[in-house]
């Protein structure tokens, strides 16, 4: 099968992408986006599992009945069928509660909301007692079809309904194969488009839960340095599950061998994280997202290290430190002797990512500045992972990257086995190219980048690999700039020439009064006489 240009092929994504968020925005009517978001993301993956279960029996049944059509079959499917399918797919919709059959008779169901939750809570039933549960619990939560913010009455709420099946059915995904001759992976880049288009109008509470896919791509790609296949991947904050797809993008799902792993406090975010999975085809055999607090209440203790870990954790995030006396004595923490202060959590989830990670793992965090530099327990807590040496690297980053903040945060890799007692540090803060307000990582910025990570050079005004030593003189501060001196683009100056200049000018000015003082004079003593 030929592919198509890879120019071709972003225009064919861009008008997708146009049309896709022109449909999910004319949706909500008045309906706040952001609140608005679930339901469009929500009746995506209902779509994409309709379609992608009725495709996976079709083909199944045309070996023999070359016309079978689920969708239209009006048959009994016993228990027992629907159990065998349920341990193939993970999930089981008979043919009346697929998405098109529910979306076609839509128009005369007065009770469209009821109809909807009970199709949901139908899939997640379909699971239970099986090897699929996890991946399907509690799926569906946020998806309230008589939530009054689609209407205040049941006729404005069902007419909102309707509009939101037909957009979403209207949308031109053809999930059944891959979009434009197998080169876009149409529904996750679809998911994806969208919820980075309400991170974006959401400003700071998008930002919490989404990180831009050049910054994604930049983190996944640091860790994968080296290697063609690993273990696992896990992020401690995993949000939406940008970060860890770009593993499934990089290496293909076959390279990561053992799955996904990631925790989520925000019920919200979770249940969209796990829709994701499905939506980029990881199966539910292939991922293990829990939902709480990954400080408090970590989820995956048990087990083994993680070969891969990225992370975006919230910046600044008060936590209870301190306040939980267990808490330093926690094998995560316990090493540093001191824990992350109460307002600012940014380096516990550094500890955290360092103990869960492999001696031949890497591990890429995107930190706050200020972790960087700040002194008291934050100062104790870079000390031990320097003595220690386990920062390979820190990055700089540009500003205006994030959603809601203008803030240059910083990418910390840790190694647990590195060949030199140094740390490599990286000033990226120009590496950008400006689109619209913000500034975005570009191929090219992300190519340099990585570059200097992989070559552990010195680069004047860029990169400079010094020796633990030299930090620990420095009190332990991780900030690029006490490292890397800024190239200064000032013109240089000639005093001399300059002066000479000035003298130049002023004997000018001097002459040209004297020939206008000399002008005025003339014209005065002519009309005198």
């Amino acid at each position: 099968m030929q592919k198509m240009p890879d120019g071709k092929k972003e225009q064919e994504r861009a008008k997708l992408h146009h049309a896709i968020w022109s449909i999910a925005n004319s949706l909500r009517g008045s309906v706040d986006g952001w609140d608005f978001k679930q339901y469009v993301l929500g009746m995506l993956f209902y779509r994409y599992i309709s379609e992608d279960f009725a495709e996976y029996i079709n083909k199944l049944e045309r070996e023999s009945k070359p016309s079978f059509d689920y969708a239209s079959y009006h048959g009994d499917i016993d228990t027992e069928t629907a159990k065998e399918l349920v341990s193939e797919k993970g999930f089981f919709i008979p043919p009346a509660e697929l998405f098109e059959n529910v979306r076609r008779s839509a128009p005369r169901d007065k009770d469209l909301n009821v109809t909807l939750t009970n199709v949901f809570k139908n899939i997640e039933a379909s699971t239970r007692g099986t090897k699929s549960e996890t991946g399907f619990k509690g799926l569906f939560d946020d998806l309230d079809w008589s939530s009054k913010k689609l209407g205040d009455t049941l006729d404005e709420r069902n007419k909102r309904l309707i509009k939101l099946m037909n957009g979403i059915g209207e949308m031109k995904l053809d999930i059944t194969s891959c979009f434009s001759n197998g080169t876009i992976d149409a529904v996750g880049d679809a998911y994806e488009f969208l919820i980075g288009m309400y991170a974006s109008n959401a400003g700071k509470s998008g930002g919490e839960f989404y990180t831009p896919q050049e910054v994604s791509e930049l983190l996944a790609r640091i860790v994968l340095v080296g290697k063609t296949k690993v273990n696992k991947v896990y992020d401690p904050a995993c949000g939406s599950g940008s970060l860890l797809l770009k593993f499934s993008k990089f290496l293909g799902k076959d390279k990561v061998k053992n799955g996904f792993f990631g925790q989520e406090i925000n019920l919200t975010t979770f249940n969209l994280c796990r829709m994701n999975m499905f939506l980029h085809g990881v199966g539910y055999d292939k991922f293990d997202i829990a939902h709480g607090d990954t400080l408090t209440k970590p989820q995956h203790e048990s087990y083994e290290p993680f070969e891969a870990i990225v992370s975006n954790p919230p910046y600044a995030l008060h936590w209870e430190g301190d306040g939980n006396p267990l808490l330093i004595n926690d094998p995560r923490f316990a090493p540093a002797g001191v824990l992350a202060p109460k307002s600012n959590a940014d380096l516990a989830f550094v500890m955290h990512c360092l103990a869960w990670l492999a001696t031949n793992g890497t591990a890429a965090i995107l930190c706050f500045p200020g972790v960087m530099y700040r002194s008291g327990a934050e100062q104790k807590i870079r000390q031990y992972l320097i003595d220690s040496n386990f920062v390979d690297c820190v990055i700089q980053l540009p500003d205006k990257m994030f959603y809601g903040t203008s803030i240059a945060v910083c990418v910390m890799v840790l190694k647990r086995s590195k060949p030199e007692n140094s740390t490599l540090f990286i000033d990226a803060s120009r590496e950008f190219v400006k689109v619209t307000k913000n500034n975005k990582l570009a191929p090219e910025n992300i190519k340099t980048i990585l570059d200097a990570y992989m070559a552990r050079k010195d680069v004047p005004y860029f990169a400079r690999l010094v020796h633990n030593e030299e930090v620990a003189e420095n009190k332990y501060n991780l900030s690029v700039s006490t490292y890397v001196e800024p190239e200064d683009k000032r013109q240089p100056v000639d005093i001399k020439e300059l002066n000479a200049k000035l003298d130049e000018i002023v004997a000018r000015e001097d002459k040209l009064r004297v020939e206008i003082a000399a002008i005025i004079a003339e014209i005065e003593g002519g009309e005198a006489a």
